[in-house]
């Protein structure tokens, strides 16, 4: 019988209909991966395609170009009456000796039409420089010097290779007279790329080579703190609540469900949510990171509280009864035992939250965070605007400078979001417990 059922089952191992389904399940496994290998080079491509594009028109945005003049600082522009007057030095018209270096430069130009060209081959923060310049050092005064100045976005784009010189004129920003002013000026010498300090420094303007994104930066820092700080504390003790004290009833249960449905919501209804409530109700300041720090920590919140719940949830009841067992209370065991070593997984997941946050613009949008701001904010209640808008808004500019500022601010804020995610896998990883 078991020498029949040995032969019966050889057989069947060597069958031709074993054999075939066996190369046919073999042959299944091969397209698997196969498709497998192809989904993740397609990801990998279409990945690398997304940063090529970023890169190669944003690495522009990080050098400038400027021209080098030499700079008479006359004495009738300048101080007239030999008085040294701060005050008067600081009224003082600059921008005319731009205009009377450049004439110097090129006595051959006289009409009023190509002077406003010749003029526009200088940004218009030339004259800014050199009245910090004169600021600085009075003694200049009377003097000729070479000054490096930051050139106007046309000429920084001819130098960077966006405008095509050899298209037609009529379709040129830069006609052919500017060519030939921008070769005598790089054949002298004087045209010259830097590393562009202004863009970390300035915040933002209408003229594309003076645009910074230091002010964005300091609003998102500001926005991301107040988000910090709400989020933080709030999430985790929601989350210590419903798993270590939380009685199991329907009310609790709607309570999870609401959480886990929160995290689902699109981000505007948020904004929608903080305009209702922080604007109309509270009336606080509008375009103030204090607002969007709370709208954001309100779309943040359901993130953190999942995460910290699932890091808590991750903790052995063997430490919880071992705690409860010599003594300790609900809450000793919960904040002295259970918390630190869920703490791991809660600063992995709040950061992936603020990661997020730090990316968002529709909520920000709705608050008034698109607004112009030029200057730096000061404090938590001063207008102000985020990366995430301000990318939006240089996209929407007509002007081509703006074009690679807007991919050297994608730039910036891709750094910061891999510097946040770098961040929580190496709190993971240093301090994540293997039980």
């Amino acid at each position: 019988m078991t020498e029949q059922t040995q032969d019966t089952a050889g057989s069947n191992w060597n069958s031709e209909k074993f054999t075939k389904g066996l190369a046919k399940r073999k042959r299944a496994e091969v397209r698997f991966r196969r498709i497998g290998l192809l989904a993740i080079l397609t990801a990998l491509t279409l990945l690398a395609i997304l940063l090529f594009s970023i890169f190669s028109k944003g690495y522009t945005a990080f050098v400038q170009t400027y021209v080098t003049l030499d700079i008479t600082f006359s004495e009738e522009v300048i101080d007239r009456n030999g008085t040294r007057d701060p005050e008067e030095l600081r009224l003082a018209n600059y921008a005319k000796l731009v205009q009377n270096a450049l004439r110097a430069k090129f006595p051959e130009v006289t009409s009023r039409r190509d002077l406003r060209a010749l003029f526009s081959l200088v940004s218009n923060d030339a004259a800014d420089t050199l009245r910090d310049m004169v600021a600085d050092d009075p003694d200049l005064i009377g003097r000729t010097v070479p000054v490096s100045l930051l050139a106007g976005d046309d000429v920084d784009m001819v130098t960077k290779g966006y405008i095509d010189r050899a298209a037609v004129e009529d379709d040129r920003r830069v006609k052919d007279r500017e060519l030939a002013w921008l070769d005598i000026l790089e054949a002298d010498g004087d045209i010259s790329l830097r590393f562009n300090r202004g863009f970390f420094t300035n915040g933002d303007s209408r003229e594309p080579e003076k645009a910074g994104i230091a002010g964005a930066m300091v609003g998102s820092l500001y926005t991301l703190v107040i988000t910090m700080l709400i989020a933080f504390p709030i999430g985790v003790m929601t989350a210590i609540y419903l798993e270590e004290f939380a009685p199991r009833n329907r009310f609790n249960d709607l309570i999870e469900v609401n959480i886990n449905n929160l995290a689902a919501v699109p981000s505007i209804v948020f904004g929608l949510l903080g305009l209702a409530i922080f604007l109309n109700v509270a009336h606080l300041p509008r375009s103030a990171p204090l607002v969007g720090g709370l709208t954001l920590a309100l779309m943040t919140l359901p993130t953190i509280i999942i995460a910290a719940r699932a890091a808590i949830r991750a903790v052995p009841d063997s430490i919880r009864h071992a705690a409860l067992g010599l003594g300790a209370s609900k809450q000793q065991a919960a904040f002295h035992h259970i918390l630190p070593l869920s703490m791991p997984g809660i600063l992995t997941g709040t950061i992936i939250g603020l990661s997020q946050a730090l990316g968002e613009t529709a909520p920000l949008l709705m608050i008034g965070m698109v607004a112009f701001i030029a200057d730096i904010p000061g404090s938590i209640n001063d207008p102000a605007t985020v990366m995430p808008v301000q990318i939006f808004l240089w996209a929407d500019s007509p002007e081509r400078a703006f074009v690679e500022k807007t991919s050297g601010a994608i730039m910036v804020l891709l750094g910061f979001l891999i510097l946040m995610n770098a961040l929580a896998i190496f709190l993971r990883r240093k301090f994540e417990r293997r039980w």
